[in-house]
């Protein structure tokens, strides 16, 4: 089942990436020579929008849009004023950031939908929360606590070392844990099962305390009328838009210096897996997860490398500071390369999320 849910959130997610492409192309009266969900071989054709063949195929991860003239190869053999490459600089960078913007409005709707459904959401959230309890945000991984099978999203019903502690503030936990040298019992709510987990603190993890490797904070659900769920969902998208940034530009400046954790980047097995992990927390939490994703391949697609959109974007630039296109030749050249990098890291960070569970 993680497996089908996380097809049909990678295809929604591309299929919304490349309808940006695709309704900002044809806004702008360029061809879009094929809109395929999936990818090739072709199964059939499904319908006609827009003088646009929308096909259904074989391989289902996914989709994509075949803009007419978008390579500078096809450009330069062609005098269509329906060419991608007839338009000025302005009008292709909007077409090629659309997908960007696609991803982010997809993010917004999710985030939306789920403040009318209801969303779990910190207690410091500016309007009040509906059962407020405290819950695991973050498990290190390989500490006590991931081990013991504690997962983040588990809400804590009660701690126990023979008797059972009903002081569940997460620095009453904290402090709790802190004193205990024996295993701890933690009874905890994952979606709608209770369980307990036994977990041994150990030292080190903390300086000068025993710790089991959990970060916790007090998560309630908020439920907003339609006009408010789509202002905060707004506004919480963009805060996440800012905050994945900043911190994908910290870590690609790390990786730079060779000082990233590429422990902490994760595949498509290992995405299936945070699905399933997912799904057990309930509809919503699916929901933010879809959306968090979102964000996050609408920001890698910004990033000025080859075979990205961001790659293209800068292409555009600097034909419009150079005033002449880009050699073909280069042009391929360049996105070959980038494309084949991009799958030989896939490829490096897959066997990485295999070796992983086994």
């Amino acid at each position: 089942m993680s497996v089908i849910i996380f097809i049909i959130i990678l295809s929604a997610l591309v299929i919304v990436h490349e309808l940006g492409h695709f309704l900002v192309a044809r806004l702008f009266n360029i061809r879009v020579e094929e809109f395929g969900l999936g990818f090739p071989p072709r199964a059939k054709e499904l319908f006609t929008w827009k003088d646009t063949p929308f096909t259904l195929n074989w391989l289902p991860f996914g989709g994509f849009v075949k803009i007419f003239g978008e390579n500078p190869e096809e450009g330069a053999t062609t005098t269509s004023t329906d060419s991608f490459q007839s338009k000025n600089r302005g009008i292709q960078a909007l077409v090629l950031v659309a997908g960007v913007f696609g991803n982010f409005l997809f993010a917004w709707l999710l985030i939306s939908l789920g403040f009318i459904t209801g969303l779990p959401v910190s207690s410091d959230f500016p309007v009040p929360i509906e059962n407020p309890r405290t819950t695991i945000t973050l498990v290190l991984p390989e500490s006590p606590a991931q081990l013991a099978g504690l997962k983040s999203g588990d809400s804590i019903i009660s701690v126990s070392r023979g008797t059972v502690n009903s002081k569940l503030s997460p620095e009453e936990v904290s402090t709790f844990i802190a004193d205990s040298p024996e295993p701890i019992t933690f009874e905890i709510e994952r979606g709608k099962e209770i369980s307990k987990k036994v977990v041994m603190p150990k030292e080190g993890i903390v300086a000068g305390r025993f710790a089991v490797g959990i970060t916790m904070d007090v998560v309630g659900v908020v439920k907003l009328a339609p006009h408010k769920a789509l202002w905060y969902g707004l506004k919480t998208v963009s805060e996440l838009t800012l905050l994945t940034g900043r911190a994908i530009g910290i870590f690609i400046f790390q990786a730079l210096g060779g000082r990233a954790d590429l422990s902490s980047v994760t595949g498509p097995v290992g995405i299936v897996g945070m699905v399933g992990d997912v799904r057990e927390l309930g509809f919503a939490y699916l929901l933010t997860f879809t959306a968090l994703i979102s964000i996050n391949l609408s920001i890698i697609n910004l990033l000025p490398f080859p075979a990205l959109d961001g790659g293209r974007l800068l292409f555009v630039g600097i034909e419009a500071l150079t005033r002449r296109p880009i050699s073909s030749r280069i042009f391929n050249i360049l996105n070959t390369a980038g494309f084949a990098f991009l799958i030989f890291l896939m490829l490096l960070i897959t066997i990485r999320d295999v070796r992983n569970i086994f």
